[in-house]
């Protein structure tokens, strides 16, 4: 297996890919079985030009990719850059030795039923679950019925990784732009299944800590947390003692620091426990959730998920330090966990799916995450800015916000 990475600034379309597809070759050394390109918006008046140009030099080589407000790729000196206000093209080739790589195109209206079986599923995608296929997911956000398509998937193919994220225009217009093969579609989503000697595993970074005690849902309707009791510690229940949400929430929030304190009042979020069997819950535990609204007469609080009695809530904060913090601690689980050797940088890969809330206007400088990931797995890695960002939590594929996702694609060891 190798990868390859390249980018390119340049103005024009047609000089812009053409440097990054020669570099990128240059770099491969051999065939190209797969090709992910991101492009900036910058460039949305010529996104149906993107792929003729792209097959005129890659003719066998199945592409998939999408339109971002700002892209990530490996400049010349070997280092991730994240391009956010400007025209940029990323190129990332693979050469997949005992791969299986099947692109697919599906609009929101081709979606089957959520109580069709496995079977409709995997017709759609072109791939048996047996061949457990790992999934790079690229989404239109207004067609794709991306929580339907995700949950699908999951029902079809329980065992297997997947990520991605929503296409993004930047600040102004709403053609995302989606590519597969040779064409340029304007809804739906695209990706690529990988089947075979590879392997797909996951980081999802979303930037939040958690604050005070772990409690748990005993009434709750659609997305209304009505009341709670404290847990402390996985199996017991503080004395059975009940509270509304605003009574958790107001006794939090006297407990904080001034500095926490300050934070709470424009970033507290919801994170919600997704494994009901995880005893130890520990940072990535959680799917972290907006807190919408909070009614004072009731003492209810509104999220942005539905719950249900007997799921278990931890309040959470999120500012620029704490986004460091969580991709760090989730680095280095990643780096204690799993061992792999690299016969060579070039052998395994990262795909970087990144919120556009997130980058230089989060942390004040550029290139934070996708630098801080490569001090610890020095491999090429690309991406874009999304969205809305695929990746699991719990076992089960989620749309996440304000989250970096990034894809590790490797062989097995």
């Amino acid at each position: 297996m190798q990868w390859s990475n390249s980018i390119s600034t340049r103005p024009s379309l047609e000089a812009a890919v053409k440097e990054v597809v020669e570099k990128s070759l240059e770099l491969l050394g051999t065939t190209a079985d797969l090709g992910l390109v991101f492009i900036s918006s910058a460039f949305t008046s010529e996104y149906p030009r993107l792929m003729p140009l792209l097959k005129e030099y890659l003719p066998e080589t199945v592409i998939v990719g999408c339109g971002g407000g700002g892209i990530v790729g490996m400049n010349d000196d070997g280092k991730p850059q994240e391009l956010e206000h400007q025209a940029a093209i990323s190129l990332s080739l693979a050469h997949l030795p005992e791969v299986t790589v099947t692109a697919f195109h599906i609009s929101g209206e081709q979606l089957p039923d959520l109580d069709s079986s496995p079977d409709d599923w995997c017709n759609l995608i072109g791939v048996p679950t047996a061949d457990n296929p790992q999934f790079i997911i690229l989404a239109d956000p207004f067609s794709a019925k991306i929580n339907d398509l995700l949950q699908g998937l999951d029902y079809a193919y329980p065992n297997s990784a997947k990520v991605g994220g929503l296409a993004s225009s930047g600040p102004t217009g709403n053609n995302a732009g989606l590519f597969c093969e040779d064409r340029l579609c304007e809804e739906g989503a695209v990706g690529v299944s990988l089947s075979g000697n590879i392997i797909l595993e996951t980081i999802v970074a979303q930037g939040c800590r958690p604050i005070g005690k772990p409690y748990r849902v005993t009434e709750g309707e659609r997305n209304i947390v009505l009341e709670l009791e404290e847990v402390v510690s996985s199996d017991q229940i503080v004395g059975g003692i009940k509270q509304s949400p605003l009574e958790a929430l107001q006794g939090l929030v006297q407990n904080l620091n001034e500095k926490d304190r300050k934070l709470a009042e424009n970033s507290l979020f919801v994170g919600i426990v997704r494994d009901e069997f995880q005893q130890n819950l520990k940072q990535g535990d959680f799917l972290i959730r907006n807190l919408i609204g909070v009614d004072p007469k009731a003492g209810a609080i509104a999220i942005g998920d539905r719950v249900r009695a007997g799921q278990r809530i931890q309040f959470h904060l999120r500012d620029a330090n704490t986004s460091a913090e969580d991709l760090e601690i989730l680095l280095e689980r990643y780096q204690r966990e799993v061992s792999f050797e690299t016969k060579s940088t070039n052998n395994a890969a990262a795909l970087m799916f990144s919120c556009l809330g997130r980058g230089e206007g989060l942390y004040g400088k550029p290139n934070f995450d996708s630098r801080l990931f490569s001090s610890y797995l020095n491999i090429p890695i690309s991406g874009f800015f999304c969205n809305g960002e695929i990746g699991p939590v719990g076992g089960s594929t989620f749309l996440h916000g304000y989250t970096s996702v990034f894809g590790i694609c490797r062989q097995p060891s």
